[in-house]
C-alpha cells in the first residue's frame, strides 16, 4: 500500500549556507510527500499495520498533518477515521485537507496534549487503531528520511537541524541514522540538532508548558509523548535543543522563500531558525555537512504567507502600454 510517500528531494543551499559560512547545507523536502508532510511516512506503516490487525477505525489527536495524513489513507483503505484537534488552534490549510478526506473532526475546547489524553483514553475503551506517534509503526516509517540522506549524501551528515513539537520525528531520525551505522550503510552519525519555539519549548524548560504558543502551530505542543527518546537521542548524539522566537521563525521562513525558492510551512522553518543562530553560539559551519528538515509544505498555512509576505497587488489596464508604464516607473 502506498500514496508515493517518501524519497522526497534533498536540495542544496544557494544562498542561506554562504551567509552561514556553511557550504553544505542541504532542505529535505518533506513537504513533497502526497498529503504535504513527513507524517505520510509514518503513516502508511500505521495504517498497514492497522489493517494487518483488523482494525475498521483509526484515530488520532493532531495540530494538523498528522490529521491529513491519517485521514487521506484512511479514505484510501476505507477505515473510518476520526480526528480531534484543538478548537482555534489549526491551520485551515491541514483542516481543509481533512474534511476533504472525509474524516470525522471533533474541535476539542482545549489543547493539544488534551485532545491526545482524550485519544489515548477511548483507544481502551473502544476497538480503534491510535495512529499518533506513540504508534511505534510511526517511527518505524519515519526513519526512512534518515536512510535516503545517508543514501544520497553516500555519508550522514555532520549536524542534522529539526524542528520538534511531538518529539516524534526527531527520535525516527535518530533511530534511523543508528540503525544504518550498525548496518555499515554509514561510518557515522550526525549531532541532532532539535528546536522548539519560545512559547511551546517544554524539553528546552525542563517542564510542560501548559499552554502552548506560536505561530509554528505544528510544533505548539506543551507535553511532548516522546519526550524522554528526544532526550535520548540528543544525548547519544552529542546534540542539543535550543528554542527560537516566533519573529526569528518568520525570519527563517521568509528567507527560504526569498533566498532558496523554498515555500514550507512555520514549524519547519524553526530548524532553519536555530542553524542561522550558530555561528553567534560559536558553531563553526565551515567544514560540516548540514540537513535541515522541512517537515510540511508553505500551503499548509495560508494565513501566514497573506499576513507576512507583505506584497501589495499593483492593478493594471489589460494592455502592453499600461503595462509598460507600470513596469518602466520601479516600484
Amino acid at each position: 500500500m502506498s500514496l508515493g510517500e517518501g524519497n522526497t528531494p534533498l536540495v542544496r543551499s544557494q544562498n542561506i549556507g554562504d551567509s552561514l559560512g556553511c557550504k553544505n547545507l542541504y532542505f529535505k523536502l518533506e513537504g513533497c510527500n502526497p498529503t504535504g508532510s513527513f507524517k505520510d511516512r509514518g503513516m502508511v506503516v500505521a495504517v498497514a499495520k492497522a489493517l494487518e490487525a483488523g482494525k475498521k477505525r483509526i484515530i488520532c489527536a493532531s495540530t494538523g498533518n498528522t490529521s491529513a495524513a491519517a485521514a487521506a489513507y484512511g479514505a484510501r483503505y476505507k477505515l473510518e477515521t476520526i480526528v480531534l484537534v484543538p478548537a482555534g488552534e489549526i491551520a485551515l490549510g491541514k483542516l481543509a485537507q481533512a474534511m476533504a478526506y472525509g474524516a470525522r473532526i471533533l474541535a476539542v475546547n482545549g489543547s493539544f496534549d488534551e485532545a491526545l489524553s482524550a485519544v489515548r483514553s477511548a483507544v481502551d475503551l473502544m476497538e480503534i487503531e491510535l495512529v499518533n506517534s506513540v504508534n511505534p509503526f510511526r517511527i518505524e516509517g519515519q526513519k526512512t528520511g534518515a536512510f535516503e540522506i545517508v543514501d544520497e549524501l553516500k555519508q550522514a551528515p555532520d549536524i542534522l537541524c529539526i524542528p520538534v513539537g511531538n518529539a516524534g520525528n526527531i527520535t525516527a531520525y535518530w533511530k534511523g541514522f543508528t540503525e544504518y551505522q550498525e548496518m555499515g550503510m554509514a561510518e557515522t552519525t550526525p549531532r541532532m540538532m532539535g528546536f522548539q519555539a519560545t512559547g511551546a519549548a517544554p524539553i528546552v524548560r525542563g517542564a510542560p508548558v501548559v499552554k502552548p504558543e506560536t505561530i509554528a502551530t505544528a510544533i505548539r505542543i506543551g507535553n511532548p509523548a516522546s519526550w524522554e527518546k528526544a532526550e535520548l537521542a540528543l544525548d547519544q548524539s552529542k546534540g542539543l535543543i535550543g528554542m527560537v522566537d516566533d519573529n526569528e521563525i518568520i525570519d527563517a521562513y521568509m528567507r527560504l522563500s526569498r533566498e532558496e525558492g523554498i515555500f514550507c510551512e512555520p514549524a519547519s522553518s524553526a530548524c532553519v531558525a536555530g542553524l542561522i543562530k550558530m555561528p553567534e553560539s560559536g558553531i563553526d559551519l565551515s567544514d560540516k555537512t548540514v540537513v535541515c528538515i522541512l517537515t510540511g509544505n508553505g500551503l499548509k498555512d495560508p494565513g501566514t504567507a497573506e499576513s507576512q509576505a507583505l506584497v501589495e497587488l499593483e492593478y493594471v489596464e489589460p494592455d502592453i502600454d499600461s503595462v509598460m508604464d507600470l513596469l518602466s516607473s520601479g516600484r
